[in-house]
């Protein structure tokens, strides 16, 4: 079983800011991971499989946003934490 942390990425792909902030936002997160925070918050992570995954709101244009993307997803693989990009009408949702 995998431990998924989610970054939810509502930004417009047309936003000049938003390869940034999502960039800044995947190093955040690989941070918490790699420090090993994430098992001083979350402990019943220890043992399990670390996934990142970006829910996005607009589906990432190929040609801007998912060469960056790819490169990301490279990056995090390399660090043994599995990666995952999935557009929000995709998501199943659980209705509690």
């Amino acid at each position: 079983m995998r431990c998924t942390v989610t970054i939810s990425d509502h930004l417009p792909w047309n936003d000049p800011a938003h390869v940034a902030q999502l960039k800044d936002k995947l190093n955040d997160y690989l941070a918490f991971i790699e420090s090993g925070e994430i098992y001083q918050k979350f402990p019943e992570a220890r043992g399990r499989e670390i996934e990142i995954q970006v829910i996005c709101k607009h589906m990432p244009p190929e040609d801007d946003a998912l060469p960056f993307l790819d490169y990301a997803a490279k990056k995090i693989r390399a660090t043994g934490v599995h990666s995952a990009v999935r557009e929000l009408s995709q998501v199943e949702h659980d209705v509690v």
